[in-house]
């Protein structure tokens, strides 16, 4: 069971990952850099109300904070693996509060406040859970 939950927060990170991702390459190539890490910024979080929001009704009794630890960190750590060490071949990004740091604190504050809405309008007396 607890495998299975593990799943599905990895499955739906990916997919807001992937938006993010998706995001960035276009970005990258219709707009100068700093304006693709705004268009990023903004969009970043509202991919993962959308993602989180379908994250929290597949599994209700989720903990709204470790789904935000779990979806951040998933982004951080495939963002440090396939783009700063495979892609770029540098950790440069990493230098970028615009280009990561602001988009991980709003990932993390738009699941989680995502996880206390749903919460709260999910039936009392449940067991939180990953």
């Amino acid at each position: 069971m607890a495998f299975s939950r593990v799943g599905t927060l990895l499955a739906h990170a990916f997919v807001g990952w992937a938006l993010c991702a998706a995001t960035m390459g276009i970005g990258m190539a219709t707009m100068s850099e700093g304006n693709a890490m705004l268009v990023h910024a903004v969009l970043a979080p509202l991919f993962f109300v959308a993602v989180s929001s379908a994250y929290f009704r597949r599994v209700p009794t989720a903990a709204p904070w470790l789904a935000a630890v779990g979806f951040v960190a998933f982004v951080m750590v495939v963002d440090f693996v396939v783009v700063a060490v495979i892609i770029y071949g540098s950790l440069e990004m990493f230098t970028s509060p615009l280009g990561t740091w602001i988009p991980f604190g709003l990932i993390f504050l738009a699941t989680y406040v995502m996880g206390l809405a749903s919460t709260r309008a999910a039936p009392r007396g449940r067991a939180k859970a990953l």
